[in-house]
């Protein structure tokens, strides 16, 4: 996936574009950002704009691939685009810190988001 980084765009462009590719995980974005913030409505507001969020003002095409690490992504959003992101992945209603295996891939990411919240279905049942 391909996604378009200017200071006029939306947070929640952002988190929309990611969440149509994998669904079981979202991205928080932080001003001041915390290894210890535990959820992305922690962050900023989807409604604000990335030029408002950011310290380097760079525009271009980013792409993210199912291959890519957790790290790998929140490095190239904070080193190319001066955000600090995190991604979250969700566990049924909650959404889990990824710090843990941000050596993981999103492909993994998102497939065990989807077990987890398939699991979680089966036994409210």
């Amino acid at each position: 996936m391909k996604i378009e980084i200017n200071d006029s765009r939306r947070i929640s462009e952002i988190q929309e574009s990611f969440r149509k590719v994998f669904p079981y995980l979202t991205i928080g974005f932080f001003i001041h950002y915390s290894r210890d913030a535990v959820r992305p409505t922690n962050g900023v507001s989807g409604m604000r704009k990335i030029g408002e969020c950011r310290t380097i003002h760079a525009s271009g095409e980013m792409t993210i691939t199912p291959a890519m690490t957790i790290h790998e992504l929140e490095e190239i959003f904070r080193t190319r685009y001066g955000l600090e992101a995190r991604v979250f992945r969700q566990s049924g209603k909650a959404w889990l810190g990824t710090s843990v295996t941000n050596d993981w891939t999103l492909d993994e990411q998102n497939k065990e988001g989807e077990a987890l919240s398939q699991a979680k279905k089966l036994m409210s049942r």
